[in-house]
């Protein structure tokens, strides 16, 4: 289930316009989603508001055999006036979103005169910001995250922790990105052992900033639909390929390289991924394949779309050093409320297929209403992990437990409740 907090989080990204998906951290994020999610342990209770257009607030109380809890606040300077906050209205998907992450089409970055406001002559915009901190009770644990939009191709992200238990007090992370559609790249830093760091990921096939692109076509759509129309507008539309076919598929490469200056000590990983776009006709597919060349750690994966309420994911890990290997399987099936099948998604997925895709958000959702969604997975060892999801009136919950299927005395090794309610 998606924390509140990170829910109004991924609605500044995509008010913002920045794409999480570029990147080589997301890489194996449907494989992740769908294998590594995590279930409750204990009772949890979470109560969230957003107040006003820029403000959010978060309290959350735990009881795992100690009482604990945390205070959490947001603020962004780009107001969500249309995000809906409620859980009594919100369906269900809009916390728990789809864990088969279906990529758009790149588009390229918006020109920088979209970003330019003009009052009397003078220009008065600033560049969009969001604020977050939180509060754990009764550790005094402190997580901080300043996020900043520099430019439409650029973002800096400053996370801290303040923690007495941790060394020096607390660690800072400083990231800078850029998206330039075509590839991305990250810098890091990191006061825990003077860490640095870069990545990056590239997209073969067409640049969306090329003209006659089916990207840049889509994009210069978007921009005409939330601005007048303009001498730029027409300028752009024309000969950029508004109609042209889309590209179906997708191949990415990256890497990763880090190096602590205290410790004298770093390291390396790159991977690639195959992954089927939206104006694909069959069923959607991701697979992906990740080395870490100093660790001996090869790992691969297939996610796919078995059906429009079902997705499964295989993972195999191998390391070639100590011929260790691990195999992890797992699933995600959807519950639609009684009466309602898949025909009514597939027929609004066709059409949205016909008009390019324009309409669908980055990580797709089920639409309609859905009664509650199951997942599930288990490795090699008997390790099982089950979690449902579900709504109850104005409340939305997960319930899971983890289980060991080799015996021993504790065959359930953890069971708990999560509740959500905002408004």
């Amino acid at each position: 289930m998606l924390d509140f907090m990170d829910y109004v989080q991924n609605a500044f990204y995509q008010a913002s316009h920045w794409n999480r998906n570029n990147s080589y951290g997301t890489l194996t994020a449907t494989s992740q989603a769908l294998l590594d999610f995590s279930t409750p342990l204990g009772l949890r209770l979470h109560i969230s508001s957003l107040s006003t257009p820029h403000f959010a607030s978060s309290y959350t109380l735990a009881s795992t055999g100690l009482l604990s809890g945390s205070l959490s606040y947001l603020y962004t300077s780009l107001p969500l006036p249309l995000l809906p906050s409620a859980t009594s209205s919100l369906p269900l998907p809009s916390f728990t979103p789809t864990s088969y992450r279906h990529l758009l089409p790149l588009r390229p970055p918006d020109p920088p005169w979209w970003w330019e406001i003009w009052q009397a002559g003078r220009r008065i915009d600033t560049r969009d910001a969001l604020l977050y901190g939180r509060l754990y009770l009764p550790k005094s644990t402190l997580e901080a995250l300043y996020l900043r939009r520099l430019s439409p191709t650029t973002q800096v992200k400053i996370s801290a922790v303040s923690d007495s238990r941790l060394p020096n007090g607390g660690s800072i992370l400083a990231l800078l990105a850029q998206d330039r559609g075509k590839w991305s790249a990250e810098y890091m830093y990191s006061t825990d052992s003077a860490l640095l760091g870069v990545r990056g990921l590239y997209n073969f096939g067409p640049d969306p900033r090329d003209p006659g692109s089916g990207a840049t076509a889509l994009a210069v759509e978007d921009m005409a639909a939330m601005v007048p129309d303009s001498a730029e507008i027409r300028g752009l539309r024309k000969g950029n390929g508004v109609g042209e076919q889309q590209q179906v598929s997708r191949f990415s490469a990256g890497a990763e390289v880090y190096y602590g200056l205290l410790n004298k000590s770093g390291g390396m990983s790159t991977g690639v991924r195959f992954t089927t776009l939206p104006a694909h006709v069959g069923f959607p597919y991701t697979m992906t394949v990740t080395v870490n060349p100093l660790m001996g750690n090869l790992s691969s994966s297939y996610s796919v779309q078995a059906g429009e309420l079902l997705s499964l994911s295989s993972r195999f890990d191998f390391n070639v050093y100590s011929y260790e290997s691990e195999v992890v399987m797992g699933m995600e099936l959807w519950k639609l409320m009684g009466g309602r099948d898949d025909g009514v998604i597939r027929e609004g997925r066709e059409k949205e297929r016909k008009i390019g895709m324009k309409s669908i958000d980055e990580e797709k959702k089920i639409d309609g209403d859905v009664a509650g969604c199951l997942k599930a997975r288990m490795d090699q060892r008997g390790s099982v992990g089950l979690l449902w999801e579900g709504r109850v009136k104005e409340l939305i919950y997960s319930c899971g437990a983890t289980i060991d299927l080799r015996g021993g005395k504790e065959i359930i090794r953890g069971v708990g409740l999560e509740v959500q309610y905002s408004s």
